[in-house]
């Protein structure tokens, strides 16, 4: 039975993956860009600058008890940071080809522009609630659209997704980790996770921005300076390391799998699960910070995708196509990074790389579960649903720890797929309100003030909670 739903869903997959998203992942990413005017590059030295910013309200005053900007990057990027990065790269890597490489720093380049609309939108049109704000997709689909459906729609994709789906995918990748390094029966590893994840996620969003704000930079910065030591053991050999991947990405050398076609495909989908681009999860991260105004969010999501496939993706591509395990084919998922790395700097790499996709993927996990929490309070405010849903989560996590790779990957790219189509078509409409709040943050900035956002300064605006309200 396992075997067959498998087989419809791969079918899916690759028609959806084929035509549909790639199209418009590229298109709404290209004019996002050049409709803002390349704002991920013309701002990208602001971005550092607003991470140190603490939780400031709309009237740009101090607050203490709200989530910063920078806890609202973390949650996002502690969703964005996973088995993307390392099993996911790996992956992508041994079906496409050094290739794939290449089309996922495209996909991140160019989807940051969708990034950063799709969260300067969150911002906007976010809601006040008992921890601060929540908001998202689903919260823009309703009040901007008036397509109180759509947002539904939305929800249940993303509460699926993300917090079933994906957390399954984040277990799995952990258990098997484990159990490269240490023979561990995953089930037991399983059981651990699950726990852990239930005394968070039952914690509410400050427990989990706590958690993530310690977990994300140490994670980060330590699988970099791993990555940066094994390409400084192998400087010689890194002319030959981009010429491979360019080559590869354009059909001068075959991939693995068939050339660019293959190269294309996996370089766009598992650069998509990594950086989320334009998915519609990262907003609802956006949504929670305390910020003056809504592009300061909006260039922080912006950040996030770059930190994601240009320093962390691109760590683990380095690795695996230097040591040459991309080669191999009887080796799976994340154990082929603990293979490649091994080879690299010894044996210590499996317990490295279990313990660092411990942290990745259980930071996801709580990321990630965060996401479906604000779409069932869209869906429904009632205490019972959001109890349902975090113990359907839990065992989420325990049934992916046991689970096979291949069906619990490809249930993951189906769900991620149909989410952005969605999220795609709303921000498409809605872009003109995220360039008209783009020109008033910079009109501000060069009068030298530090922006600050009111309802009234895009006309016309309506159905906006939290910044201010329209004077008679």
């Amino acid at each position: 039975m396992l075997d067959f739903l498998n087989q419809i869903i791969g079918t899916l997959n690759t028609w959806l993956w084929s035509y549909i998203l790639i199209v418009l992942l590229i298109s709404l990413g290209l004019y996002f860009t050049v409709r803002s005017n390349f704002v991920q590059f013309r701002f990208f030295g602001e971005m550092f600058k607003l991470l140190t910013e603490g939780a400031t309200d709309a009237l740009g005053q101090k607050k203490k008890d709200g989530v910063s900007s920078f806890q609202a990057f973390c949650i996002s990027t502690a969703s964005r940071v996973g088995t993307g990065n390392l099993a996911g790269v790996a992956i992508a890597v041994s079906l496409g080809g050094p290739g794939a490489v290449f089309w996922m720093w495209i996909i991140a380049l160019i989807g940051a522009g969708s990034s950063f609309v799709e969260s300067t939108l969150a911002q906007i049109y976010k809601v006040p609630d008992k921890h601060g704000y929540r908001g998202g997709p689903a919260y823009y689909m309703e009040k901007a659209l008036n397509m109180r459906w759509m947002g539904i729609i939305f929800s249940i994709l993303i509460s699926i997704s993300f917090g079933l789906v994906f957390n399954s995918v984040q277990a799995n990748t952990i258990t098997f980790a484990f159990e490269q390094a240490f023979s561990i029966n995953r089930l037991y590893i399983g059981i651990i996770i699950a726990v852990c994840t239930a005394l968070i996620i039952f914690g509410g969003i400050k427990r989990i921005a706590t958690v993530v704000e310690m977990i994300v930079p140490v994670m980060a910065i330590a699988y970099v300076l791993v990555a940066v030591f094994v390409l400084i053991k192998n400087v010689t050999l890194i002319p030959s390391l981009f010429s491979l991947i360019i080559g590869s990405a354009f059909g001068v050398k075959q991939a693995v799998a068939g050339g660019v076609g293959a190269a294309l495909m996996q370089g766009i989908r598992r650069g998509l699960f990594s950086n989320e681009a334009g998915m519609g999860s990262a907003p609802n991260a956006a949504a929670t910070a305390e910020v003056s105004h809504p592009v300061k969010q909006g260039l922080i999501q912006t950040l996030g995708v770059f930190t994601d496939t240009l320093l962390i993706c691109s760590a683990t591509a380095f690795i695996v196509i230097l040591s040459g395990a991309y080669k191999l084919t009887d080796v799976e998922g994340i154990q082929l990074t603990q293979m490649a790395l091994s080879s690299e700097v010894g044996a210590w790499a499996n317990t490295f790389v279990a313990v660092c996709i411990l942290l990745f993927a259980f930071s996801s996990i709580v990321g990630n579960y965060y996401y479906g929490e604000s779409n069932i309070e869209f869906i429904n405010g009632n205490k019972a649903w959001l109890f349902g849903y975090r113990v359907l989560v839990v065992l989420m996590v325990l049934f992916g720890s046991v689970s096979k790779i291949a069906i619990v990957w490809d249930m993951a790219d189906l769900f991620m797929g149909l989410m952005a189509i969605i999220n795609l078509i709303a921000i498409s409409m809605l872009g003109k309100i995220a360039f008209a709040a783009l020109k008033d943050y910079t009109k501000q900035k060069k009068e030298g003030k530090d922006p600050v956002f009111h309802v009234s300064h895009i006309p016309g605006l309506k159905n906006v909670e939290c910044w201010g309200k329209i004077e008679d």
